[in-house]
């Protein structure tokens, strides 16, 4: 199956992180600082096109067909993280307002935003004021609330998708940055890199409970029977993987300096994206099997791979390269 398994590579502006989806109502979602982990950029899959969110303040979409850019959507501040709707009609991406000096920043105490465009026409639908630098945005998989990691305000918001309005702000751990929601749209899995935990946010009473992971946890993945939590560690060079019952956690070492992961389409593997630092880059994706907790493969990338995806049939994972500038 490995064998099988093909590494996307093309050239593309400060590319960070990625999510694939489909048209329609079907979505991949694979998979946001703190050290050595940069603003992230993801990409996703529209039909006959991706996007990237671009630190430099745009959004690329990008054609499947021939890797090329085939439009530039302009944003100010930088594009820290895209995400496609369920129902494939609308993209959101997170937006770290400029400072005095233009560019998007830490600790300026200006309150972030979240984009909504309408993923045809590229038209703004909507701008919604979150907290402050906020890292990844989510859809939850029933469509019913879009959510966001205020990356310095150690909170994360809950807006509407239908009113834009954000109807909850929730305390998370130190330093929120990646997460992904369980299929079933009940529990939000938050990595707090900041300290050694995973907030775990119930989406029906939006209670948040707190789960020891690893040092420096930089983003999550969630099996789609609900069972089994990956989570990257950056400064343990390791993935944790938490049976969500026992709330046991087993390490496996991967590559140096582990950023985001994607959980396959069989729900067996976990794609990791090793990123390193920009001093000393890693240039790989690890890939893991859940059930056996091994390192099964490890396929050479760009240097930095820092955003990981793989595509709904299992034959392709993109990679973002953050220090190369590539996918």
């Amino acid at each position: 199956m490995m064998s099988r398994l093909n590494v996307k590579m093309i050239s593309i502006l400060a590319s960070v992180g990625i999510v694939l989806a489909g048209c329609g109502s079907d979505t991949a979602t694979r998979v946001e600082e703190k050290p050595a982990v940069k603003a992230a950029k993801q990409e996703q899959i529209l039909d006959r096109y991706f996007f990237t969110a671009n630190e430099g303040g745009t959004i690329s979409k990008v054609s499947v067909k021939d890797n090329k850019v085939a439009e530039t959507i302009q944003a100010d501040g930088v594009v820290h993280n895209i995400q496609l709707s369920p129902d494939g009609k609308v993209v959101a991406a997170t937006l770290v307002p400029p400072t005095e000096g233009g560019h998007g920043g830490h600790g300026e105490g200006t309150p972030g935003k979240v984009l909504f465009y309408d993923a045809y026409t590229n038209d703004l639908l909507k701008e919604v004021e979150v907290g402050n630098h906020p890292a990844h945005v989510v859809y939850s998989g029933d469509g019913k609330y879009v959510l966001v990691t205020n990356n310095e305000d150690n909170t994360v918001s809950v807006i509407d998708p239908e009113t834009y309005e954000v109807v909850r702000t929730i305390p998370t751990g130190n330093g929120p940055h990646g997460f992904r929601i369980s299929a079933d749209s009940k529990f939000a899995y938050i990595a707090n890199m900041g300290e050694d935990t995973v907030s775990v946010i119930n989406l029906e009473t939006f209670e948040e409970e707190r789960m020891k992971a690893g040092n420096t946890p930089v983003t999550t993945g969630v099996t789609k029977d609900g069972e089994t939590l990956a989570v990257t560690l950056f400064s343990e060079n390791a993935l944790a993987i938490v049976d969500l019952k026992t709330k046991q956690v087993v390490k496996v070492e991967v590559g140096i300096g582990p950023a985001q992961l994607y959980i396959g389409p069989e729900g067996k593997f976990a794609y990791v994206a090793n990123q390193g630092t920009e001093e000393s880059p890693s240039n790989s994706m690890t890939i893991v099997d859940l059930e056996t907790k091994t390192v099964v493969d490890e396929i050479k990338t760009g240097n930095g791979a820092h955003g990981v995806t793989v595509s709904k049939d299992g034959k392709f994972a993109y990679v973002t390269n953050m220090f190369d500038n590539t996918v």
